[in-house]
């Protein structure tokens, strides 16, 4: 079995042949069309241009149209591999294989420190490991009493300890007015 890495720089290196292809598919068929154009500028009746037209302008059209193609499909292709290349260097965890790494993100949690930051111009407190604050010298320490007074919420990926903010209290129903 290849391993995620192995499979994604074969897909790379099939996408190369495809673009070589592609280019070589737009120069013939403008080579083509070069020479047709030519020997139809040199003709003066229209059943001596035809041969022309018929074996060079007609196919290096063609074979530009499929170049097109090729380009297209190649160069969607190669950034799709490389967007899958770059995901799995974004998940992946250092020394790891992106495979187990990913395992490992499902069963352990995100953040395990009870120090609790915050950004300053932010809205939401985190644990100091999380991953979306991890890193950033201006998150500062948050008092673990109050957070919630600040206006801050607690971040949804590391889900630190503290106080929760409460639900507004449902408005009491005014009692109905006695009819006289």
């Amino acid at each position: 079995m290849t391993s995620p890495a192995a499979s994604r720089a074969a897909r790379l290196r099939a996408v190369h042949p495809m673009l070589w292809t592609a280019f070589a598919a737009l120069a013939t068929g403008a080579v083509l069309c070069v020479i047709g154009w030519y020997g139809i500028s040199g003709e003066r009746f229209a059943e001596r241009q035809l041969p022309y037209l018929a074996s060079c302008t007609v196919p290096g059209a063609a074979l530009i149209v499929a170049g097109a193609v090729l380009l297209a499909h190649g160069r969607g292709a190669l950034a799709a591999a490389r967007v899958e290349e770059l995901y799995a260097l974004l998940v992946a965890v250092e020394g790891q294989d992106p495979a187990a790494a990913g395992a490992e993100r499902a069963t352990g949690p995100v953040a395990t420190s009870d120090e609790l930051r915050a950004v300053p111009a932010g809205t939401l407190w985190h644990r100091a490991d999380c991953p979306l604050i991890a890193g950033k010298p201006e998150a500062v320490a948050v008092d673990p009493a109050a957070p919630a007074a600040d206006g801050l919420t607690p971040c949804p990926i590391c889900a630190p300890p503290g106080p929760r903010p409460q639900e507004p209290p449902a408005s009491p129903e005014s009692p109905e007015s006695p009819e006289a």
